[in-house]
């Protein structure tokens, strides 16, 4: 059902890291020195540009279901930046096994808005959805909305839809998600802002190297980042740390929306799963991916209250 809309997309992790280990690590090491700071746009131009894979995926316009054994693998759904206009989606959000949320699902992070997006995540069939702030969704960063009894009781709403990961894990048939919601300094006046180099290199730094997704709401330099001024707003920071030590399969996020789309530089896939455009309209796709089990046990996740709300799903 749906299938001319469904993006599917599928790779093999140890084929390409294995092929690209040294280039990465030959890159980094005589490339970074020539990154001014705090200016993705130069580094892309004079560095990334030209000495790396920057390969745009086509999405696949007819989905077959003949690939998917529900037996031995996990559907996921991307999602991203849904801004509270969900009721103005025209298609129905395909069903997966588990939802992705990378981030700014409100417009200002009010109640009513998170109210809103936890109904509509629980109107989905999908058994389990994981999602992450962005910096719209300003209210639950503890460093810009210091009253905790408010956060708390916003996060506790999240959590009765959906399992709400900030700067930890969830495993999904020994699939490791690792959520964070952080991004490069915007203007100061968002949530999740980080001032790139120092603070952005200590948080990514966090992310375990064992992690399969990740889900993050800003981009890594060179994937999914071009604005409509044809800058770069992603983190090089956060390249350097998925080429060099996590390596994951995939990186899903969103925040920049003019760019959305499916990237790989042969080892990750980078999706910018948007849903809204540029010009805040909710017409872009989801994309589906499926990845092996490697486990049965369904869900583990890194605190006692992040599992105590997948009862509530």
């Amino acid at each position: 059902m749906h299938k001319r809309w469904i993006r599917s997309i599928s790779s093999s992790k140890k084929k390409t890291k294995k092929k690209t280990c040294n280039e990465f690590e030959e890159f980094w090491k005589n490339s970074y020195t020539q990154y001014i700071h705090g200016i993705p746009t130069v580094f892309y131009k004079s560095e990334l540009s030209k000495k790396q894979r920057h390969d745009r995926l086509d999405p696949v316009l007819l989905y077959d279901d003949s690939t998917y054994n529900p037996a031995t693998k996990v559907r996921f759904v991307c999602t991203s930046d849904t801004h509270n206009l969900t009721e103005r989606f025209t298609k129905p959000v395909p069903y997966g096994d588990v939802l992705l949320h990378a981030g700014d699902f409100t417009q200002e992070g009010e109640m009513c808005q998170v109210e809103q997006f936890s109904e509509w995540l629980e109107s989905l069939p999908h058994r389990i959805k994981i999602v992450i702030a962005g910096n719209h969704d300003l209210t639950l960063d503890a460093g810009r909305f210091p009253q905790n009894h408010i956060r708390d009781a916003f996060i506790g709403r999240l959590q009765r839809s959906c399992i709400y990961l900030e700067d930890s894990t969830a495993i999904i048939n020994g699939i490791k998600i690792y959520g964070t919601p952080w991004i490069p300094e915007y203007n100061g006046k968002w949530g999740f802002e980080l001032k790139r180099e120092d603070e952005c290199s200590a948080k990514w730094r966090e992310i375990p190297s064992d992690t399969d997704i990740l889900l993050s709401h800003t981009p890594p330099v060179g994937h999914g980042d071009r604005c409509a001024d044809s800058s770069r707003a992603g983190c090089v920071n956060l390249l350097q740390q998925v080429q060099l030590r996590i390596k994951p399969q995939y990186q899903v996020f969103g925040h920049v929306q003019e760019d959305s789309g499916i990237t790989t530089d042969g080892q990750t896939i980078f999706i910018n799963a948007a849903m809204c455009n540029e010009k805040m309209k909710p017409v872009l796709d989801p994309v589906v991916f499926d990845m092996d089990k490697k486990s049965e046990e369904m869900l583990l996740v890194s605190s006692t209250s992040q599992w105590n709300a997948l009862t509530n799903v």
